[in-house]
């Protein structure tokens, strides 16, 4: 979904803690990438950056209650609305950080539907490379998004290398051919109901439950009848 201006929104979602931050830097160089590409094709991009570094104090009771402070809140909207993503993530100890994955397991399992999304990681090493497919994209599969085919990993030597450059310039014609097919309406619009929704994700809807079934009365500790 475009701006009034026609823009298209890119969400830039950097896991990075330090300042400055390998994560952020190759986040940003993505964002560049992805908005130089859609200046040759006549279109702009409208770039909201959500630093998870800013939300640390409002996740604990994200994660325990589902409970979102206005920062969480924000960033919620953010990738409701956007019609591209940008989400990078360092690695610690062979795997995205905690503060990734925590965040984005607090989301709706609806929220992402059919969202194009890049993933990108840094590490200290190369021997991290396959965390982005291994461990990010099935996290993303999960959520259902439509992430691109070419994942993104800088290790410390990369940065001094064209490949790496040749990789970004590769996922952002990815990226942005998603978003100006408009594969998440196509996909969500018309078949919408034909996903089986989480409780409460599509407003509390799209599921009728039987509270007096055995199942419901053994889950809530009585016996079935």
């Amino acid at each position: 979904m475009t701006n009034a201006q026609g823009a298209y929104r890119l969400v830039v979602v950097n896991a990075g803690i330090s300042d400055p931050s390998s994560t952020k830097l190759l986040a940003d160089r993505i964002e560049r990438g992805v908005a130089k590409l859609a200046s040759t094709r006549g279109r702009d991009i409208a770039s909201t950056h959500i630093d998870l570094r800013m939300l640390l104090p409002e996740l604990p009771a994200a994660l325990g209650s589902q409970s979102f402070g206005p920062q969480f809140e924000r960033a919620i909207s953010a990738l409701r609305d956007a019609d591209g993503i940008i989400a990078a993530a360092p690695v610690y100890k062979a795997g995205p950080s905690g503060l990734f994955t925590s965040f984005f397991q607090t989301l709706d399992n609806d929220l992402l539907i059919a969202k194009p999304v890049v993933l990108a990681a840094t590490a200290g090493t190369a021997r991290h490379a396959l965390v982005v497919d291994e461990q990010m994209r099935s996290m993303f599969a999960y959520l259902r998004t439509m992430t691109v085919p070419t994942s993104l990993f800088a290790s410390t030597e990369d940065w001094q290398d064209t490949g790496l450059g040749s990789r970004i310039e590769r996922a952002s014609v990815e990226l942005l051919a998603l978003m100006e097919a408009g594969v998440e309406q196509t996909i969500r619009g018309d078949n919408w109901g034909g996903y089986q929704h989480e409780l409460g994700s599509a407003g509390g809807t799209e599921l009728g439950i039987e509270l007096n079934s055995d199942l419901m009365r053994m889950a809530a500790g009585g016996g079935a009848s």
